[in-house]
């Protein structure tokens, strides 16, 4: 699906409980979750040893953290949503829900859909919540479903 451009922030309201876009896969490679463990300081052996996670974990390889994942939405959200020149800034206000069904294995390509829950004008700026599921390749379970909410100021 291509990158959706929006003309107006009022736009939004016309895709209000619709898929507005599928992102292209990216690959989460054992070096981004290395250096997500440093980042974090959250060096769990089944994030950043390859040897150990083959012989002991039940995944038989390394997996992403859950809050990489979580980080990448980010990224697919630049993705998946071309803002208005308007736009001056957008806000990451917070998260209603988060879960994170299966592991991202080390090496695996994942992608996102994303669904616009709702909007609303808010004085200032634009409040839109969107449901997002993120998948890896051929996994039978969503890596990570959450609810995003964003501020678009103009």
């Amino acid at each position: 699906m291509a990158t959706l451009k929006l003309e107006s922030l009022q736009s939004l309201e016309d895709l209000v409980g619709r898929e507005i876009a599928t992102t292209g896969w990216l690959r989460v490679t054992q070096e981004r979750i290395s250096k997500f463990a440093e980042a974090t300081g959250d060096r769990q052996w089944i994030h950043i040893d390859p040897e150990r996670a083959q012989r002991e974990s039940p995944y038989g390889a390394t997996i992403a953290h859950g809050f990489l994942t979580l980080s990448l939405l980010s990224h697919f959200m630049r993705e998946a949503i071309q803002l208005p020149g308007s736009v001056k800034r957008t806000i990451n206000y917070g998260l209603n829900r988060v879960r994170f069904p299966a592991p991202v294995r080390a090496g695996e390509k994942v992608r996102a859909r994303v669904r616009l829950q709702s909007c609303r004008e808010l004085p200032g700026s634009t409040e839109a919540v969107f449901d997002i599921t993120v998948e890896a390749e051929g996994g039978e379970k969503p890596c990570c479903v959450a609810e995003w909410i964003l501020r678009f100021y103009s």
